[in-house]
Protein backbone atom coordinates (compact mmCIF):
# COMPACT_ATOMS: atom_id res chain seq x y z
CA UNK A 1 0.00 0.00 0.00
CA UNK A 2 1.15 3.84 -0.77
CA UNK A 3 0.04 7.04 0.08
CA UNK A 4 -0.29 8.83 -3.05
CA UNK A 5 3.09 11.43 -1.26
CA UNK A 6 5.89 11.29 -3.67
CA UNK A 7 8.75 10.72 -2.50
CA UNK A 8 11.51 11.47 -4.86
CA UNK A 9 11.69 12.04 -8.92
CA UNK A 10 13.69 9.25 -10.61
CA UNK A 11 14.56 8.53 -14.52
CA UNK A 12 14.38 5.70 -15.98
CA UNK A 13 17.81 4.40 -17.26
CA UNK A 14 17.28 1.42 -18.95
CA UNK A 15 15.02 -0.43 -21.13
CA UNK A 16 15.90 -4.21 -21.60
CA UNK A 17 13.65 -6.79 -23.57
CA UNK A 18 13.29 -10.19 -21.55
CA UNK A 19 11.87 -12.86 -23.12
CA UNK A 20 9.02 -11.11 -24.37
CA UNK A 21 8.73 -8.58 -21.60
CA UNK A 22 10.39 -5.74 -20.29
CA UNK A 23 13.23 -4.85 -17.03
CA UNK A 24 13.54 -1.33 -16.14
CA UNK A 25 16.90 0.44 -14.37
CA UNK A 26 15.14 3.23 -12.55
CA UNK A 27 17.42 5.71 -11.25
CA UNK A 28 16.15 6.59 -7.47
CA UNK A 29 17.42 10.49 -7.58
CA UNK A 30 16.72 11.20 -3.37
CA UNK A 31 14.61 8.61 -3.25
CA UNK A 32 16.30 6.98 0.10
CA UNK A 33 17.82 2.96 -0.39
CA UNK A 34 19.53 2.41 2.77
CA UNK A 35 17.06 -0.21 3.97
CA UNK A 36 15.90 -1.49 0.64
CA UNK A 37 15.19 -4.97 0.25
CA UNK A 38 14.69 -7.61 -2.72
CA UNK A 39 10.93 -8.16 -3.42
CA UNK A 40 9.72 -4.96 -2.01
CA UNK A 41 7.42 -3.10 -3.62
CA UNK A 42 8.02 0.24 -5.08
CA UNK A 43 5.38 2.29 -6.74
CA UNK A 44 6.89 4.12 -10.03
CA UNK A 45 4.56 6.91 -11.46
CA UNK A 46 1.46 4.82 -9.70
CA UNK A 47 2.13 1.57 -10.30
CA UNK A 48 3.40 -1.16 -7.71
CA UNK A 49 6.17 -2.94 -9.14
CA UNK A 50 8.56 -5.43 -7.07
CA UNK A 51 12.50 -4.53 -6.68
CA UNK A 52 14.54 -7.58 -8.66
CA UNK A 53 18.08 -5.83 -8.39
CA UNK A 54 19.41 -2.54 -6.22
CA UNK A 55 21.89 -0.60 -5.57
CA UNK A 56 22.44 3.02 -3.71
CA UNK A 57 21.43 4.63 -6.81
CA UNK A 58 19.30 2.43 -8.58
CA UNK A 59 16.93 -0.50 -9.00
CA UNK A 60 15.41 -3.13 -11.45
CA UNK A 61 12.09 -3.81 -11.48
CA UNK A 62 10.52 -6.48 -14.46
CA UNK A 63 6.93 -5.36 -16.00
CA UNK A 64 4.99 -8.32 -17.29
CA UNK A 65 3.23 -8.08 -20.39
CA UNK A 66 -0.29 -6.96 -18.15
CA UNK A 67 1.59 -4.22 -16.89
CA UNK A 68 2.96 -3.22 -20.41
CA UNK A 69 -0.48 -3.29 -21.57
CA UNK A 70 -2.35 -1.40 -18.68
CA UNK A 71 0.08 1.69 -17.71
CA UNK A 72 2.18 4.33 -19.29
CA UNK A 73 5.29 2.53 -18.03
CA UNK A 74 5.94 0.85 -21.49
CA UNK A 75 5.76 3.88 -23.39
CA UNK A 76 8.21 5.59 -21.10
CA UNK A 77 11.58 6.84 -23.11
CA UNK A 78 15.12 6.38 -21.21
CA UNK A 79 15.60 9.03 -19.57
CA UNK A 80 11.68 9.59 -18.42
CA UNK A 81 10.83 11.03 -15.65
CA UNK A 82 8.70 8.73 -13.03
CA UNK A 83 7.38 9.56 -9.72
CA UNK A 84 8.47 6.94 -6.69
CA UNK A 85 6.87 6.21 -3.45
CA UNK A 86 7.84 3.28 -0.96
CA UNK A 87 5.80 1.34 0.05
CA UNK A 88 3.72 2.38 3.57
CA UNK A 89 4.82 1.29 7.05
CA UNK A 90 1.85 0.56 9.66
CA UNK A 91 3.54 3.22 11.49
CA UNK A 92 3.93 5.82 8.63
CA UNK A 93 0.90 8.58 8.63
CA UNK A 94 -1.12 8.42 6.00
CA UNK A 95 -0.86 12.53 4.86
CA UNK A 96 -2.95 11.00 0.93
CA UNK A 97 -4.87 8.21 0.80
CA UNK A 98 -5.05 4.72 0.33
CA UNK A 99 -3.04 3.77 -2.84
CA UNK A 100 -3.22 -0.10 -4.15
CA UNK A 101 -0.48 1.07 -6.98
CA UNK A 102 -3.11 -0.84 -9.51
CA UNK A 103 -3.72 1.16 -12.28
CA UNK A 104 -7.51 0.99 -13.25
CA UNK A 105 -7.10 2.90 -16.51
CA UNK A 106 -4.94 6.02 -18.72
CA UNK A 107 -5.85 9.44 -19.04
CA UNK A 108 -4.43 12.54 -20.25
CA UNK A 109 -3.26 16.37 -19.53
CA UNK A 110 -6.41 18.17 -21.58
CA UNK A 111 -5.24 21.59 -19.93
CA UNK A 112 -3.00 23.69 -17.57
CA UNK A 113 -4.34 26.99 -16.29
CA UNK A 114 -2.27 29.27 -13.90
CA UNK A 115 -4.73 29.57 -10.91
CA UNK A 116 -2.99 32.27 -8.71
CA UNK A 117 0.26 30.30 -7.59
CA UNK A 118 -1.24 26.72 -8.10
CA UNK A 119 -2.17 25.14 -11.74
CA UNK A 120 -5.87 24.20 -12.54
CA UNK A 121 -5.30 20.80 -14.30
CA UNK A 122 -8.02 19.14 -16.48
CA UNK A 123 -7.55 15.11 -17.27
CA UNK A 124 -9.65 12.79 -19.23
CA UNK A 125 -10.23 9.92 -17.92
CA UNK A 126 -12.44 6.34 -19.30
CA UNK A 127 -15.68 6.14 -18.68
CA UNK A 128 -14.80 2.79 -16.50
CA UNK A 129 -12.71 5.15 -14.25
CA UNK A 130 -15.02 8.27 -14.28
CA UNK A 131 -17.84 6.43 -12.87
CA UNK A 132 -15.64 6.29 -9.20
CA UNK A 133 -14.68 9.81 -9.06
CA UNK A 134 -16.13 12.43 -7.19
CA UNK A 135 -16.05 16.19 -6.71
CA UNK A 136 -13.85 16.38 -3.51
CA UNK A 137 -12.90 12.67 -3.51
CA UNK A 138 -9.75 11.31 -4.02
CA UNK A 139 -7.95 10.21 -6.92
CA UNK A 140 -4.38 8.86 -7.94
CA UNK A 141 -3.10 10.52 -10.97
CA UNK A 142 0.79 9.27 -12.22
CA UNK A 143 0.86 8.06 -8.52
CA UNK A 144 0.48 11.73 -6.73
CA UNK A 145 -2.74 11.82 -4.44
CA UNK A 146 -5.31 14.68 -6.04
CA UNK A 147 -8.21 15.97 -4.49
CA UNK A 148 -10.93 16.28 -7.17
CA UNK A 149 -12.25 19.63 -7.91
CA UNK A 150 -14.98 18.92 -10.41
CA UNK A 151 -15.61 16.14 -12.65
CA UNK A 152 -18.20 15.65 -15.69
CA UNK A 153 -18.73 13.15 -18.18
CA UNK A 154 -15.36 13.70 -19.63
CA UNK A 155 -12.59 14.17 -17.30
CA UNK A 156 -12.06 15.60 -14.19
CA UNK A 157 -9.91 18.83 -12.90
CA UNK A 158 -7.68 19.35 -9.90
CA UNK A 159 -5.82 21.74 -8.63
CA UNK A 160 -1.65 21.22 -7.99
CA UNK A 161 0.20 23.27 -5.92
CA UNK A 162 3.59 24.86 -6.09
CA UNK A 163 4.84 22.10 -3.79
CA UNK A 164 3.34 19.23 -5.70
CA UNK A 165 4.63 21.34 -9.57
CA UNK A 166 8.42 20.91 -8.03
CA UNK A 167 8.43 17.61 -6.20
CA UNK A 168 6.80 15.92 -8.75
CA UNK A 169 7.32 14.51 -12.47
CA UNK A 170 4.08 17.15 -13.20
CA UNK A 171 6.81 19.61 -13.73
CA UNK A 172 8.13 18.62 -16.39
CA UNK A 173 4.80 17.68 -18.00
CA UNK A 174 3.12 18.74 -21.45
CA UNK A 175 -0.85 18.88 -22.12
CA UNK A 176 -1.34 15.45 -24.01
CA UNK A 177 0.64 13.53 -21.82
CA UNK A 178 -0.51 10.28 -20.80
CA UNK A 179 -0.95 9.33 -17.20
CA UNK A 180 -2.16 6.69 -14.69
CA UNK A 181 -4.68 6.45 -12.86
CA UNK A 182 -6.10 4.90 -9.56
CA UNK A 183 -9.53 5.13 -8.21
CA UNK A 184 -10.16 5.40 -4.58
CA UNK A 185 -10.29 1.80 -3.35
CA UNK A 186 -13.56 2.84 -0.89
CA UNK A 187 -15.42 3.91 -3.99
CA UNK A 188 -15.07 0.36 -5.59
CA UNK A 189 -15.71 -1.54 -2.64
CA UNK A 190 -18.84 0.11 -2.03
CA UNK A 191 -20.02 -0.64 -5.50
CA UNK A 192 -18.84 -4.06 -4.75
CA UNK A 193 -20.83 -4.01 -1.88
CA UNK A 194 -24.01 -2.75 -3.18
CA UNK A 195 -23.92 -5.03 -6.01
CA UNK A 196 -23.87 -8.14 -4.28
CA UNK A 197 -26.29 -6.72 -1.01
CA UNK A 198 -29.39 -9.10 -2.42
CA UNK A 199 -27.20 -12.13 -1.97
Amino acid sequence: MFTGLIQAVGRIATREERGGDVRLRIDVGALPMDDVQLGESIAISGVCLTVVAFDARSFDVDMSNETLARTTLGALAVGAAVNLERALLATDRLGGHLVSGHVDGIGSVLSMIDDARSQRWRFSAPSTVLRYVAEKGSICVDGVSLTVNAVDDAGFEANLIPHTLEHTNFGEAQVGAAVNLEVDLVARYVERLLATRDE
